[in-house]
């Protein structure tokens, strides 16, 4: 039985070109530490991991390299910033969209005197904008948001929140996990102060890579929530002053760092047409989306099998479609989908659980099917017959 991948959202899969091979080769090549060693293999590895900063400093249009910090992953990133600079009294803006990812270190905050609100979003996850400015207070230090919700794909207004924070002098904190690497993402004219971005997913490079641009005046305000040492100023205990040291205490993952370098050596590598080449890839995923939208609107389109949630069209939105099967138990029809159809999907809440309260999908939660590039509409062809024969439609 084939295996079609449905789960991107989660991870991406196949990785970029030459990942696995870059992480091999330095595992078996090289193996050395950085900012240890003082012979030619550690600078090698030093050059490595300053041009993936560069890379991504590029990517994201932002102008400070030495601002691009690593970290494990966008969670780590996100704790990392929220924890490292809001004190006892500080308040904050998030979407009611939000992944656990912020709403844990938030609801966590909440317990040591950190106040939060949730700007309201409409059934289909889209943010409703003219709610924003009335909710600001004095004590309100940020707006936090995701960029793209991974429950139904729902993209966040970027520009117009950048905005209003330069308006109101609010740092602007963003979560690009779904949409690093897919849709492009200008921090200087989008006003955003942090960008947390995760290497496995959009970017498709090797999981266990991650980090955050932040500008120069949030890093001052931030208190490291690691340290330790970092091969720098090893004469003293106190930590670092300056960037990405102050952030980055121990061995970082040096293989995956090296799999995400050739991951986007080769989403910049992609041959010059006329879109960039994150359109052309991005242009694809909507392709499918629109495709699949189309086949399960076929297949249902009173709505009575089927319940697709969220968007039914392509504007402002992800390559992440959910669905609920009201006669047929999701966790049921998601299990006959991988075991007979080599369908796989998430099925659930997907660490988001006041976004499926926002989509009216709480406590059931959704099965949520999700592309990428290499998909096919032959795979996506396969798995709308599976639907259709598991709901007997």
């Amino acid at each position: 039985m084939n295996r079609i991948y449905l789960d991107q959202a989660s991870t991406s899969f196949p990785k970029a070109p030459g990942v696995a091979q870059a992480m091999m080769d330095y595992l078996t090549m090289n193996g050395v530490n950085v900012n240890r060693g003082v012979y030619s293999s550690a600078y090698s590895a030093e050059e490595v991991i300053y041009e993936t900063r560069q890379l991504l400093a590029e990517l994201f249009h932002f102008s400070k390299c030495k601002n691009v910090i690593f970290t494990p992953n966008v969670t780590t990133s996100l704790n990392f910033i929220l924890k490292g600079f809001l004190r006892p009294g500080d308040h904050i803006l998030v979407s009611s969209m939000e992944h656990n990812a912020v709403m844990r270190p938030v609801v966590q905050l909440a317990s040591k005197g950190i106040s939060f609100d949730r700007i309201p979003c409409r059934k289909d996850g889209s943010m409703i904008l003219e709610e924003v400015e009335g909710m600001i207070r004095p004590q309100t230090r940020a707006i936090v948001t995701l960029h793209a919700s991974n429950v139904c794909g729902t993209r966040m207004p970027l520009d117009a929140l950048g905005e209003i924070c330069q308006r109101h002098h609010l740092y602007f904190i963003v979560d690009s996990a779904q949409t690093a690497g897919i849709v492009p993402v200008d921090m200087e004219r989008m006003h955003i102060d942090a960008l947390a971005f995760t290497g496995h997913k959009g970017l498709r490079g090797p999981q266990g890579t991650g980090g955050f641009l932040v500008s120069q005046e949030l890093a001052e305000q931030m208190e490291p929530l690691i340290s330790g040492g970092t091969g720098s100023v090893s004469h003293t205990e106190a930590i670092p002053d300056f960037l990405p040291d102050r952030f980055e205490s121990g061995t970082p993952n040096l293989p995956g760092i090296y799999g995400l370098h050739e991951a986007l050596l080769f989403l910049n590598a992609k041959p010059q047409v006329a879109e960039s080449p994150m359109q052309s890839l991005y242009e694809r995923e909507l392709s499918l989306t629109g495709y699949f939208l189309e086949q399960l609107l076929a297949l249902d389109d009173t709505g009575r099998h089927i319940r697709i949630i969220g968007k039914k069209d392509l504007t402002d939105r992800n390559a992440v479609v959910s669905i609920q099967t009201p006669e047929i138990d999701m966790s049921q029809v998601a299990w006959q989908l991988d075991s007979e159809y080599g369908v796989m999907t998430r099925v659930g809440l997907h660490c988001a659980p006041n976004a499926h309260k926002t989509l009216g999908t709480y406590p059931a939660g959704t099965i949520r099917f999700s592309f990428g590039p290499e998909n096919t509409e032959n795979e996506l062809d396969f798995a709308i017959q599976g639907l259709k024969e598991i709901l007997s439609l």
